[in-house]
């Protein structure tokens, strides 16, 4: 078998239906509704996400980590209707103030401390993917996508932007990869939604400091991408259309090198973090986790050119 058809038979063996809609929509001709319907299923009343719709964190209730994970699949199968109820769910849960400072949305609720976990999902925890603009730069952006213009929301989306660019643009390049793609996010957002001249930021310079970022970012020693936790380009671009593609070029296509050979006889490709403890839950998210990455590494080849 080739390497599509390895991971097309470790995702229908593994997966959760969630993500079998999912590459059924991105490789097999299946459709967008298919993908919400079984996103429905993640959604609480309030209009938040949970139940390890992030993976690494098994806690019911919504959280905006699990929220925002919810917004990252509607923009992979490109769902824009904002009157669908759970584009318009993520509004009301974004709107109603639960798990927010004022001025970000806290990276993990109390009650994750309730459920099994990844040490860095802990409310204690100081891991440095717990920055204070992940995940609230990227919700931000979809506030600013989606909300509609002139709402309360709307007005608060818009000054965490400004408040979110001030922040970046008035400090060194970040070492947090997530962080840095949450930026990239927005920036997404901020360019769909025509926000400049709106938000009052510069748009532009915020992309410049960004093609900055990436080639910051990207972790340039390969050696490394054997067994570390590290930053590759598929961190924040998949298609060789991307704005990011052209200054990291060799690095990119060298990538699509590293899918290949290092995908595992069952389909998979291994997973560079682990728990440290709840091993019988770890064990399912790690599966879980798997089936995400085939997901990705073959979005990653066919936006590359590079899918066989």
């Amino acid at each position: 078998m080739n390497t599509f058809q390895k991971g097309r038979t470790f995702i229908y063996r593994n997966a959760r239906p969630l993500d079998i809609a999912r590459w059924q929509y991105h490789f097999e001709g299946g459709s967008k509704d298919a993908v919400l319907t079984a996103l429905f299923f993640y959604q609480n009343d309030d209009g938040g996400f949970g139940h390890a719709l992030e993976s690494d964190a098994w806690n019911p209730n919504s959280a905006p980590i699990q929220t925002w994970t919810a917004t990252e699949i509607l923009r992979e199968i490109d769902f824009t209707d904002s009157n669908h109820p759970i584009i318009q769910g993520i509004l009301r849960y974004l709107a109603s103030g639960k798990e927010f400072t004022g001025h970000f949305w806290l990276n993990a609720p109390q009650s994750n401390n309730d459920y099994p976990r990844a040490p860095w999902w802990s409310v204690e925890s100081d891991s440095t993917c717990r920055n204070d603009y992940n995940p609230t730069a990227s919700l931000a952006g979809f506030i600013i996508r989606f909300a509609d213009k002139g709402s309360n929301l709307y007005h608060l989306g818009c000054r965490i932007t400004r408040e979110a660019f001030d922040a970046y643009m008035n400090r060194d390049l970040i070492d947090d990869m997530h962080t840095a793609g949450c930026y990239v996010r927005l920036l997404q957002y901020c360019e769909e939604a025509g926000a400049e001249g709106i938000i009052d930021i510069d748009v532009d310079a915020l992309k410049r400091k960004l093609l900055l970022q990436i080639k910051h970012s990207i972790t340039k020693n390969t050696s490394e991408w054997e067994s570390g936790y590290i930053c590759m380009p598929s961190q924040f671009f998949n298609s060789s259309d991307s704005i990011f593609y052209a200054d990291n070029k060799d690095i990119a296509d060298y990538e699509c090198e590293h899918i290949i050979k290092t995908q595992l006889e069952d389909g998979s490709w291994n997973i560079p973090w682990s728990w440290n403890g709840y091993p019988d839950e770890w064990a399912i998210s790690r599966n879980w986790w798997k089936s995400n990455g085939a997901i990705l590494n073959m979005l990653y080849l066919k936006g590359m050119g590079r899918l066989t």
